[in-house]
């Protein structure tokens, strides 16, 4: 069977960094584990035969990276005895599976590893479950290959021999540095890594003498383009500007000179004959475009020209999950730091030995007696991470005329995100504001049959007592809060508030005590989206977005899948 596209450049990007690791430094592979990601790992590893295999993990300490104190044999020895790290030994393919949770910490020690000369090749395996995660920017730019295998199946991902794969002869390119620049630059590249690593990639296809010799060959025109597509495909930001007409394109026509009047270096650039046209460099461009992952050129030309992409998220998400708490129990491990044996503080045996071990044989030339001599100093507090579920509450308005429409679209945004709960640990709830007041129809829950049957026949019409939904809103939040979740508010309303807190009519009341619950909703510390569901955009949801402190989304004509992609992208929590 023929292979993939992005199967055969995974196989190329394997060929080229197995003929120098040293100057590609390694590979970004955006695949979930499965049998191709299984299958690309061993092509990998035995392409790169003469390195060896390690594996290591976001939370891996700077002892298991740099080296530190062996506690057991210092003991046992009397003296300060090291043990190295990971990083200290032999060159190695270093594999950091769930590299999306990378934590900043680790980023920059790799990061720093990658620009030094240890000879460390790094495969980041990216298992997000959406494009807002990722790998951080300081591993992700100094990586040459950003490879995805999602959603590719295994029947047309064959073998392939990496080092049988060879590239026809052809011209050689004229100033490929140039044409590498440009060509990032077309591309809304702004990094000089990218160019430079194109290059390297274009020498590494004539093998690996040619990638590690001084007197390489030239670059060939079809080794750059492969090389182009490879390495700045992936990180294109823009589609390159469009040509200008031929009308604009012709230069005017130049004005005659008297050869009397031409100096002697003009006479000398006038009898000199013409070089060799430079190469076309639609041939690169072209190359990369064709590279682009399916769906990038749509979103690369809806984004303006020179705006940035989307940021990095955080390590475990970014706008994906909740707050990070720090605490001594459970989570993800944190290095330990000095401390004092109290309020319910969990010791770290091995940090307070390793801390304890150089001083030793100081401590028994002293008075005190004892085998091991501990100091308060020499204590060391174990520290966990743990990320708190979110809390996506929904407060819709189902007054007036339009209240099915906006009810059915929320509907459809809330079984959305709830099929994603699983893998972004969201709850999601559901309040409802018609009539006299507002109500709590669904309080926080993951389960998609209990939502189906809660907002299956709900009625729509009325007044819009926006005050008591935001009240309502507010102590769901506030309860959220207390059974350890984020909470974030997503309220759905034109704005127009006509009912006030007791229930009695006056729309210039309703207003004001809107505005006064809108501004408590505020110093709360809710993070609020306001998304204006009436035809055209009203001067009342925008002035009451500012007293929310919130973001101001018109969507008049959304259906659920982009009320449910605004909601994640607007509702941006702090990590």
């Amino acid at each position: 069977m023929t292979p993939a596209p992005a199967w055969l450049r995974a196989a190329w990007a394997v060929r080229l960094l197995a003929a120098d690791p040293a100057g590609l430094k390694g590979i970004w592979l955006r695949a979930r584990a499965g049998p191709v990601r299984a299958r690309f790992l061993q092509m990998l590893s035995l392409a790169t035969a003469p390195l060896l295999t390690r594996r290591i993990h976001p939370a891996i300490g700077d002892e298991a990276l740099f080296g530190g104190i062996d506690v057991a044999a210092t003991l046992a020895a009397g003296r300060r005895v090291r043990s190295p790290g990971i990083l200290a030994q032999l060159p190695s393919l270093l594999l950091l599976p769930m590299a999306e949770r990378t934590p900043p910490g680790l980023a920059g020690r790799l990061a720093g590893m990658l620009d030094g000369d240890l000879g460390h090749v790094l495969v980041a395996l990216d298992e997000g479950a959406s494009e807002e995660e990722g790998l951080p920017a300081a591993l992700a730019e100094r990586l040459a290959f950003h490879l995805d295998l999602d959603g590719l199946p295994i029947a047309a991902c064959p073998w392939i021999d990496p080092h049988a794969l060879v590239m026809e002869p052809s011209t050689v390119a004229l100033e490929p540095e140039r044409l590498a620049v440009e060509t990032a630059a077309a591309f809304g590249i702004g990094s000089l890594r990218a160019p430079g690593l194109t290059l390297l990639a274009a020498r590494a296809i004539a093998g690996p003498a040619a990638a590690s010799t001084a007197g390489a060959p030239p670059i060939s025109s079809a080794a750059l383009e492969l090389a182009a597509a490879l390495v700045l495909a992936p990180r294109a930001r823009q589609l390159p500007a469009t040509e200008p007409d031929a009308a604009e394109q012709a230069d005017p026509e130049p004005e005659e000179t008297p050869p009397a009047e031409l100096d002697r270096d003009d006479r000398d650039m006038l009898d000199t004959p013409p070089g060799p046209p430079d190469p076309p460099q639609e041939l690169v461009l072209e190359a990369v475009r064709a590279a682009l992952p399916p769906g990038l050129l749509e979103a690369l030309a809806a984004r303006p020209v020179g705006s940035a992409p989307p940021k990095a998220q955080s390590p475990s998400g970014g706008s994906q999950g909740g707050q990070q708490r720090r605490g001594n129990r459970r989570g993800r491990p944190l290095p330990s730091r000095p401390g004092r044996l109290e309020d319910g503080a969990r010791l770290d045996l091995v940090a307070t030995l390793r801390q304890a071990a150089p001083w030793q044989g100081l401590r028994r030339r002293g008075d005190a007696t004892g085998p091991l001599q501990i100091r308060r100093d020499d204590l060391r507090i174990r520290r966990f991470e743990q990320r708190s579920d979110r809390a996506l509450i929904f407060a819709v308005d189902a007054s007036g005329s339009a209240a099915l429409a906006r009810l059915a679209e929320a509907k459809g945004a809330i079984e959305l995100l709830l099929g994603e709960a699983y893998a972004r640990r969201d709850h999601v709830a559901l309040i409802a504001f018609r009539g006299t007041g507002a109500e709590l129809l669904l309080p926080p829950t993951r389960s998609l049959v209990q939502t189906k049957r809660r907002l299956a026949a709900l009625p729509g019409g009325g007044g819009t007592p926006l005050a008591d939904a935001l009240r309502v809103a507010l102590d769901t939040a506030r309860q959220a809060r207390g059974r350890g979740m984020t909470p974030a508010l997503a309220l759905l309303t034109d704005g127009r508030a006509n009912i006030r807190l007791d229930g009695s009519a006056g729309r210039a009341e309703a207003m004001e005590e809107a505005r006064r619950v809108a501004r408590a909703v505020r110093a709360a510390g809710l993070p609020v989206l306001l998304i204006d569901t009436a035809v055209r955009p009203q001067s009342a949801a925008k002035a009451l977005a500012a007293d929310l402190s919130a973001r101001y989304l018109p969507l008049p004509g959304a259906d659920a899948r982009r009320l449910s992609g605004a909601v994640t992208a607007a509702l941006d929590l702090p990590p």
